[in-house]
C-alpha cells in the first residue's frame, strides 16, 4: 500500500465510523483544497450511494467569486444538500460587529454555532491539518466540543490503535478531521493521482493585488486598498482560500498541478504560515478561535 493508499484508507475509515457512530453529520464544505479532498473521500467511503451528510458554508460575504461559483456547481453536481450562514445577516441583525480592519474570519464562530445548533449537527467535518499551524497539531482527529462549541483540551480523549469515541451528552457535538494526519503535499499529491478539479486560482493568474503585512492581498470592497497600498497586477497563486481580507497570494508561474507539487516540495513555510493574516492576529489566534468554538 502507498502513502497516499493508507492516508485515504484512514479517511475513508473515518467517514464510514462518523456514518455509524451519529445522528445528523455535515461537512464544512468552503470550495477550498482541503474540503474538496475532503468531499472526494466522501464519495469514495459510501460509492455507489449517495453521500449520507449535508455540507455547510460559514460566508463571510468576503469569499472569492471563483471559490463561491465552484462550491455551488459542485453541491448541485452531487445532489448534496448545502447549508449557508451568512455572516452579513448577523451583522445586519446587530449580533455581530464589523472589525476595523474589514477582516470577518474571526467573525465565522457565531453563526457556524448557530447553524450547528439550529440543525441539529452532531458531528461537523473540517479540513483541518496537523502540519498546517500549531493549534492544530495537537488536535484529535475525534474532537469533543461543550454545548456552547468550546473546545476543552482536558476533556479530548485518546485515539490509540485508530479507536474513535465519539460519546457525547445532549447539546454537545463532535468535530471530526479526516485530513489530519495529511500534508499540503499529501494533499496535492493526492489531488494530482484523482484527478480532482479545483478552482482556477489555486493556480498561476494574473490579479490585481496590493502588499500588505508581507503579503498580497486582492483588492475589494472590504476595506483594502488604502491609499498608501497601490494596487499591482502580478501573477500569483493562492496557496489557501478564505476571506479576501486576510489571505494572501503568493508570486507563483505554476500553472500546473506538477509545477505547484514542486513549489510547494520546496517551501519552508506551511500555506497558512505564509498567507493568512487571521493566524497572525496573536501567537495565539488559532488557539483563541478554537476555544471560543470555530476550529
Amino acid at each position: 500500500m502507498s502513502h497516499l493508499d493508507a492516508l485515504e484508507a484512514e479517511s475513508v475509515h473515518i467517514f464510514r465510523e462518523v456514518a455509524g457512530e451519529f445522528e445528523r453529520p455535515v461537512i464544512l464544505f468552503s470550495g477550498g483544497k482541503d474540503s474538496i479532498v475532503m468531499l472526494h473521500l466522501a464519495l469514495k467511503a459510501f460509492a455507489p450511494a449517495a453521500v449520507p451528510f449535508s455540507l455547510l458554508h460559514v460566508d463571510t460575504g468576503h469569499n472569492f467569486p471563483e471559490v463561491i461559483d465552484y462550491r455551488d456547481r459542485v453541491a448541485a453536481r452531487h445532489g448534496l444538500r448545502l447549508h449557508v450562514a451568512h455572516v452579513q445577516d448577523f451583522i445586519d441583525r446587530g449580533v455581530l460587529r464589523e472589525r476595523p480592519d474589514g477582516t470577518r474570519n474571526p467573525l465565522q464562530t457565531v453563526p457556524l454555532l448557530d447553524a450547528i445548533e439550529t440543525n441539529r449537527f452532531d458531528a461537523v467535518f473540517g479540513g483541518g491539518r496537523r502540519d498546517e499551524e500549531k493549534a492544530r497539531a495537537k488536535e484529535r482527529v475525534f474532537s469533543l466540543r461543550d454545548e456552547f462549541g468550546a473546545w476543552d483540551p482536558r476533556r479530548q480523549r485518546p485515539e490509540l490503535w485508530s479507536l474513535y469515541n465519539g460519546r457525547h451528552a445532549v447539546g454537545e457535538h463532535v468535530r471530526v478531521f479526516p485530513l489530519s494526519n495529511w500534508t499540503e503535499l499529501d494533499v496535492w499529491q493526492y489531488i494530482e493521482r484523482e484527478g480532482i478539479e479545483l478552482p482556477e486560482i489555486y493556480y498561476a493568474h494574473e490579479r490585481d493585488v496590493f502588499a500588505r503585512s508581507g503579503m498580497w492581498l486582492t483588492a475589494g470592497d472590504w476595506g483594502g486598498p488604502k491609499e498608501h497600498e497601490p494596487v499591482q497586477r502580478r501573477l500569483i497563486r493562492y496557496r489557501t482560500v478564505g476571506d479576501m481580507s486576510c489571505t494572501g497570494a503568493v508570486d507563483s508561474d505554476a500553472t500546473t498541478i506538477e509545477a505547484v507539487i514542486a513549489e510547494i516540495a520546496a517551501s519552508r513555510l506551511t500555506e497558512r504560515g505564509a498567507t493568512r493574516a487571521d493566524d497572525k492576529l496573536s501567537e495565539a489566534a488559532m488557539e483563541d478561535r478554537k476555544r471560543e468554538g470555530y476550529f
